[in-house]
């Protein structure tokens, strides 16, 4: 016999939804380095494509500097060239087998459009608890179709689900309004 809607596996699947959401704006370049930009950058080596922090060290010595050493001395020119190739606008410059990697300054239209880019992904995440909650919703109607439930307690458990998707998409738009900040701030 069902008794509703299981609130512990609803708010994991909210809260990983705001994890990806998270994981996606800490790769937002803004105006100071952070290792997290090189995150999508994938190099093409030993014959399969292999994500940077795997074939080198990040780290992150001055604000507007990122640092990349290589470990394998022969990779140094693809993890360059991967670089280089992952449209986010930066220019190594390669020292011996540690690549350096100065962060120009964003300009106004570059950090309007970065603020879009971080509401497009508030926006998926919106969706994402959206949808977990009408799978929620809908196990409530199933139990009380099945008799599992009464009215009244299927009504009080789709109040606790929607009050648990308000605090979920108020966390995200908590979170988007520090990052908005944080990209516009000069």
């Amino acid at each position: 016999m069902s008794d509703g809607a299981d609130f512990a596996d609803l708010r994991r699947r909210m809260e990983g939804a705001i994890s990806a959401f998270k994981s996606d704006i800490s790769a937002l370049r803004t105006g100071r380095a952070s290792a997290n930009v090189l995150d999508p950058v994938s190099v093409d080596a030993y014959g399969s494509k292999m994500p940077l922090n795997q074939v080198a060290n990040i780290s992150v010595p001055e604000p507007r500097m990122i640092t990349v050493s290589v470990w394998d001395k022969s990779m140094v020119a693809a993890v360059e060239k991967a670089i280089r190739e992952s449209n986010l606008g930066l220019n190594p410059v390669t020292d011996g087998s540690t690549l350096r990697i100065p962060l120009p300054e964003l300009n106004e239209e570059r950090r309007k459009e970065l603020v879009k880019v971080a509401h497009n992904y508030a926006e998926n995440g919106r969706i994402a608890i959206r949808h977990v909650r009408r799978d929620g919703m809908d196990t409530l109607k199933k139990a009380e179709k099945d008799g599992d439930l009464s009215k009244d307690e299927s009504h009080t458990q789709a109040d606790e689900v929607q009050k648990l998707t308000d605090e979920m998409i108020a966390e995200v738009d908590r979170l988007l309004s520090d990052k908005e900040a944080e990209i516009m701030q000069v």
